[in-house]
Order: structure tokens, then C-alpha cells, then sequence
């Protein structure tokens, strides 16, 4: 077995719910799969000595789970305030409507189609209540509507899917672009080197005790794929397809899929910055958005 303290980031071990900081509880939605690893992480955020708390990612429209997150804050005498998303994908997203009539609250976001209530999310807001302090890092990549929130008082960031808890995040092609996560990842590295954030509060998975040390892993893990993909069209691969069978050929093929949109972002990349040439990659099915 692995020590824990000895993996990127140093996940912590133990129950995934339960308090992760002095302002940070997580309730873990009944949502597990090969995509969103132990299930969706719903965060109640609050001060200690508040009756308010902000819910972020209320998860997928499950009512057991909605209401428990409701009775947890409750039992711990807060009452949620407001309702935030990191962005919009149907397992952190889908059940935000639902939360939001059962706590009479608003939902804010990057993109409109998310919100409930006049207010979004944007680039320099930061978002207060009940003493609470949070600011708001816009960290496109995964998708493009990304956000992550900086918790000063507890030197901790909530980075949805930009930085998970247990292996990497999917760059899902086309709303999310490579060029955009590298530059985020680099945005969180200088929140850990210019503003002491050390937790990474993660929308699946455990919590981080190394944020700068699992920051630089997804850093290195990018280069790394990217080169793998460069040799794979250099070695002869002229479609995402083939380029997954040959970087991915390791990795349990249920996972394909997620790993084509990755591939397809990786290669736009290397297009726009004249690295390789492929023939034209051409859309890719009508599946929806990627559950993860």
C-alpha cells in the first residue's frame, strides 16, 4: 500500500465527509463512477461563529442528498445563504434549481444559463457572507465556465474539477482548452507561492494537504501527455482515435472516451502553435456533456 503522504498533494486518508478545515464540510453526494471518483463533493462554507453558510456544488439532482446537505448545515446551526458552482456539468451542477427552492436562496455563477437571481461570478469578486470571505479565481480549461474560490482564512482553494483529489481531470474538448488549463494551473501555483495556500478543497476525491506540490504534478502530467502525443503523431497517428490507442494504451479503456477529449485538445494545441499538422478532427458525437 501506498503511503498517502508520499502520492501528489498528500491526500488525506480516512472518511471523505465531514470537516476538511475551520470553514469547510464536505457532504458527499451518492454519485460514484469511474468519472467522479468517490462521488461529487458538496461544500457547506461557513465561519465558525456564523449562522450562514454559502453551499457550493450542490451536486446532481438527488433529493436524499440535497436535503442531507440542508439538515448538516442545520445541525451545525447555519442556515445556507447562498448557493455557488464551480461550473456547470450535471454532477455538480444538475441538482443547483432543486437546492435553491429548498433554501429559498440564489445561485451564482459564471455562466448565465447556471444562475438563479441577478447576480453572477466573475474575475476580482469576491463573494461575502456571514464574515465569510471568499474570492473568486476564474480557471478556465476544464471548461470554460471554471472557477475555483480562494479561502484566505483557511490558505485553502476550492478548485472543483481543475484539481481533483486522486488522479487528473479531463480537458474536455471543445468548451475546455488546453492553453487555458495550463494558464489556470499556473494561477493556482502563484496562490500557492504568493498567498500561502496550502489545502485543496477538490470536487472529487480527498482533500489535498500539498497544494503547490499536487499543482506542479498536473503541470509535469501535462507536459508529459502532451510530448506522448507529439511522438504519437510523429510516430504515424492521424486521428484522436488512434493517438488515445497509442498514449493511452495502459489506461482501462471505459476511460477512452473522457481521454479522446483530452487528446483533441492536446492536439488543437499543438496546431495553433505550429508544432504538428493533422487533418481536420471533425466534430465529435452528439453525446451531450461528459459526466464525470
Amino acid at each position: 500500500m501506498t503511503d498517502a503522504a508520499a502520492l501528489p498533494g498528500r491526500p488525506r486518508g480516512g472518511v471523505l465527509s465531514g470537516p476538511a478545515t475551520a470553514r469547510a464540510v464536505n457532504v458527499l453526494a451518492p454519485n460514484a463512477s469511474a468519472m467522479t471518483l468517490d462521488g461529487t463533493n458538496t461544500w457547506i462554507l461557513a465561519e465558525p461563529d456564523s449562522d450562514l453558510a454559502v453551499v457550493v456544488d450542490p451536486g446532481p439532482l438527488d433529493e436524499t442528498h440535497l436535503r442531507r446537505v440542508i439538515d448538516t448545515a442545520e445541525r451545525a446551526g447555519k442556515r445556507v445563504a447562498l448557493t455557488l458552482l464551480t461550473h456547470g456539468h450535471p454532477d455538480h451542477a444538475d441538482g443547483a434549481a432543486r437546492f435553491a427552492e429548498l433554501t429559498r436562496t440564489n445561485v451564482r455563477a459564471l455562466d448565465p444559463a447556471l444562475r438563479l437571481g441577478d447576480e453572477g461570478l466573475g474575475a476580482g469578486d469576491v463573494v461575502g457572507v456571514g464574515g465569510l470571505e471568499l474570492r473568486v479565481v476564474p480557471t478556465p480549461g476544464h471548461t470554460a465556465d471554471s472557477l475555483c474560490f480562494h479561502i484566505p482564512a483557511d490558505r485553502a482553494v476550492l478548485t472543483g474539477d481543475t484539481v481533483l483529489g486522486r488522479g487528473t481531470t479531463v480537458v474536455a474538448h471543445p468548451d475546455g482548452r488546453l492553453g487555458d488549463y495550463l494558464d489556470s494551473l499556473r494561477r493556482l501555483r502563484s496562490l500557492t507561492t504568493d498567498d500561502g495556500v496550502h489545502t485543496v478543497l477538490p470536487g472529487h476525491g480527498p482533500v489535498l494537504d500539498d497544494a503547490q506540490g499536487a499543482v506542479e504534478f498536473y503541470l509535469a502530467h501535462r507536459a508529459h501527455r502532451l510530448a506522448q502525443v507529439e511522438t504519437a503523431v510523429e510516430d504515424g497517428c492521424r486521428t484522436p482515435e488512434e493517438v488515445v490507442a497509442h498514449v493511452y494504451a495502459d489506461v482501462d479503456r471505459s476511460l477512452w472516451p473522457a481521454a479522446e477529449l483530452s487528446v483533441r485538445a492536446q492536439l488543437d494545441y499543438l496546431g495553433e502553435h505550429g508544432i504538428v499538422q493533422l487533418p481536420e478532427q471533425g466534430r465529435l458525437p452528439e453525446q451531450g456533456r461528459l459526466p464525470e
